[in-house]
C-alpha cells in the first residue's frame, strides 16, 4: 500500500528533473569557457630581403630577442623574403636588389620556410644565414652563399636535400612569386625595407621599436613582462631614423622621418595612410 502510493511521488520527480535543465550542461559549459578565452595573438610581419645590410642587421640585433622573451607567446610572426625585388616581363624574371645570390638566399629562405613551418626552427635557419651573409659579395650568384645556407643547415641538422630539390625543382621560385604578390599588394605600400607591420599596420621608421606597438595591439590586462619596460611615449618621441634599404637604390640611407602622428595612430587603432 506505502509502495503504490509513493509511485506517483517519483514519476514526479523524475519527470522534474527531466525537464528542467542543469546548471552543468554542455550549452553552459561552452559559454563560460568562452568568456574566458585568450585574446588573439597580434600580428608582427616583417617584409625582407636576405642581402640587405639593414635587414640583417634588425633580425640578428633586434627580432632574434623575441625567442629569448614571453613576448613570442602573444605574437604570430612571419618572415617573407621578396623585399625590393622585381619580376621583370615578359619570361618573368626576377631581379633582386643585391644581385643573384639574394635571389638565390631569398629563394632558399622561402623553402626552409615551407619545409619547416615550426617558426623557430625556420627563424634559426634564417638567423644563421644572416649572420653569416655579411660575408656574401653583393653581385653574381657565387660559392659562398652555397657554403652560407649548407653550413647552417648542417649546423641545425637540417636537411640540405630538402631544401635542394625545393629549389632545382623550381618550387622555391614559386614560393617567392607568391611573396612578391603579397608585398606588392601591401597597402600601403612597403617604401623600403625592413618593413615591419603590426597587425597588417606599417611602423615605418619606427621598426626598431616593435616591442612597442606589439603590446599596444595585444587586447590583455595581462601583459606578459616584455612588455614592461616599453611605454609608447617613448616611442612617439623617438628622434632617431634607422637606416634601409630603398628600391633602385644601391646606398643604403635613414629612411625619410615619418610623422610621428602616423605611427601614433598604429597605437590607437586607427588606419595609416602611407605619407605623401
Amino acid at each position: 500500500m506505502a509502495s503504490s502510493q509513493l509511485l506517483p511521488f517519483l514519476l514526479l520527480s523524475l519527470l522534474i528533473i527531466l525537464i528542467c535543465p542543469s546548471h552543468s550542461s554542455p550549452e553552459n559549459n561552452v559559454t563560460e569557457s568562452q568568456s574566458h578565452s585568450k585574446p588573439e595573438r597580434v600580428n608582427l610581419s616583417l617584409y625582407y630581403e636576405s642581402l640587405c645590410p639593414y635587414c640583417r642587421r634588425f633580425i640578428v640585433n633586434q627580432l632574434v630577442k623575441v625567442f629569448n622573451s614571453d613576448l613570442l607567446n602573444i605574437i604570430n610572426l612571419r618572415l617573407v623574403p621578396w623585399g625590393n625585388a622585381k619580376v621583370v616581363k615578359p619570361d618573368k624574371t626576377i631581379n633582386c636588389q643585391h644581385g643573384e645570390d639574394e635571389c638565390y638566399l631569398n629563394t632558399i629562405h622561402a623553402c626552409a620556410i615551407n619545409i619547416w613551418p615550426d617558426l623557430r626552427k625556420h627563424f634559426n635557419f634564417i638567423y644563421c644565414t644572416e649572420n653569416q651573409g655579411v660575408h656574401i659579395k653583393d653581385g653574381q650568384h657565387s660559392d659562398g652563399a652555397d657554403a652560407v645556407w649548407k653550413a647552417c643547415s648542417a649546423r641545425l641538422g637540417m636537411d640540405q636535400k630538402l631544401i635542394k630539390k625545393c629549389y632545382d625543382s623550381g618550387y622555391g621560385r614559386k614560393l617567392l612569386l607568391q611573396y612578391a604578390t603579397e608585398t606588392n599588394n601591401l597597402h600601403p605600400k612597403h617604401l623600403y625595407v625592413p618593413w615591419v607591420t603590426v597587425n597588417n599596420q606599417p611602423l615605418f621608421d619606427k621598426y626598431e621599436n616593435f616591442v612597442t606597438y606589439v603590446c599596444n595591439a595585444y587586447k590583455d590586462k595581462a601583459l606578459p613582462n616584455a612588455c614592461k619596460s616599453h611605454s609608447p611615449k617613448e616611442t612617439e618621441e623617438e628622434s632617431s631614423i634607422y637606416p634601409v634599404c630603398y628600391p633602385d637604390s644601391a646606398s643604403f640611407i635613414p629612411a625619410k622621418e615619418i610623422p610621428n602622428s602616423a605611427v601614433t595612430s598604429l597605437v590607437q587603432g586607427k588606419k595609416i595612410e602611407a605619407p605623401a
